[in-house]
């Protein structure tokens, strides 16, 4: 059965649709119970909007499944990571920043997989009659941003580049869906985000970018998984076999972005010109990357940049949380991701 919204659901705006995903940082959103494949082992995959269920079924790539996947939709990276810690998700995707904070918490996890892209897409948003114009001007500004998510780190970095600090500016922190509430109704300066909320802000003509993540952060994503699921063999194959056809189905993406557009628009309700300008601008750019040293590395810095902030209560080894055994001949991690070109 495909994952649906309840049909009332499927009428409203998609600002209230992801109002109706919203929620405190642990509560987990499930959009229904239904699964895919066959046979009697069943993979409970950790989602976000428009994610990876959306690509895999757009690719045609859940077909022909000898295990049934069981979907949950989260609001963000942090609260999924919570659930992969408390084994009721086998394996979902994050961004880069969620893993860093599940290992401060040393919670039970393993970085499976990881794809490299673009960090445009990645913003600090301002309404449209915001008087700022430069990254600098944000002393003293609220800034809503999603605790321990890929936003997060971005706003870190982008302040650190203009000579401010975390304490310089005040964080609100608020889950995507009241964030955006909180955007568009001027309680707060600026919004640290990602796409396809960025996309959607900007199509609807609610503020514009202030500055974005691109040669700032790493532009990884990851898929992470329970280490108790990786040692079951046969819930291992179906990772292996998962994370296969999830690198399939990225590279379907660019190559196909008006088809996998209007699906993820039909299933999300995001405006089709807003969901095409998310893939174009982020999704279309992402290759399947090796878990190898240099991503540690990277990762490892922004372990540290957190517990500097004191923001994590714990020196990270980032490198325990890693497993590399399903990198096959995967190219490094450092290999630039993909251009995207019109055709």
């Amino acid at each position: 059965m495909r994952r649906r919204l309840a049909p009332a659901a499927l009428l409203l705006p998609f600002a209230l649709v992801l109002t109706a995903c919203g929620g405190n940082s642990s509560a987990s959103t499930g959009m229904g119970d239904g699964t895919d494949g066959q046979g009697s082992l069943t993979l409970d995959v950790g989602d976000q909007k428009g994610g990876s269920e959306a690509i895999l079924r757009a690719a045609g790539e859940l077909k022909n499944l000898k295990y049934k996947i069981k979907w949950s939709t989260f609001t963000s990276g942090p609260p999924l990571l919570e659930a992969v810690n408390a084994k009721a998700v086998d394996i979902g995707g994050v961004g880069n920043t969620p893993p860093v904070f599940a290992a401060g918490a040393n919670s039970k996890i393993s970085v499976v997989a990881a794809w490299h892209g673009t960090s445009k897409g990645d913003t600090i948003l301002v309404p449209d009659d915001s008087k700022l114009t430069d990254p600098k001007q944000l002393k003293g500004k609220s800034i809503a941003v999603a605790q321990g998510s890929s936003a997060h780190y971005q706003l870190v970095a982008n302040l650190k580049k203009v000579g401010l600090t975390f304490g310089d500016v005040k964080v609100k922190y608020l889950q995507p869906a009241d964030a955006l509430a909180a955007f568009t109704s001027g309680k707060v300066d600026a919004w640290a985000v990602w796409d396809p909320y960025t996309s959607q802000v900007l199509q609807a003509k609610q503020g514009r970018v202030l500055t974005t993540g691109d040669g700032i952060t790493n532009g990884l994503s990851f898929q992470v998984a329970s280490p108790d699921a990786l040692k079951n063999k046969k819930k291992s194959a179906a990772v292996k076999d998962y994370l296969d056809r999830l690198r399939r189905a990225y590279a379907w993406v660019y190559d196909h972005p008006e088809a996998w557009a209007k699906v993820w628009a039909e299933e999300t309700g995001l405006p089709y010109e807003a969901a095409l300008a998310a893939v174009k601008r982020t999704y279309a750019s992402r290759i399947p990357v090796a878990v190898d040293k240099p991503l540690i590395a990277s990762e490892q810095q922004i372990a540290d940049a957190f517990t500097g902030l004191k923001l994590i209560p714990r020196t990270v080894d980032f490198g325990k949380f890693a497993d590399t055994r399903f990198n096959g001949d995967l190219p490094p991690s450092t290999t630039a991701p993909r251009v995207f070109k019109e055709k």
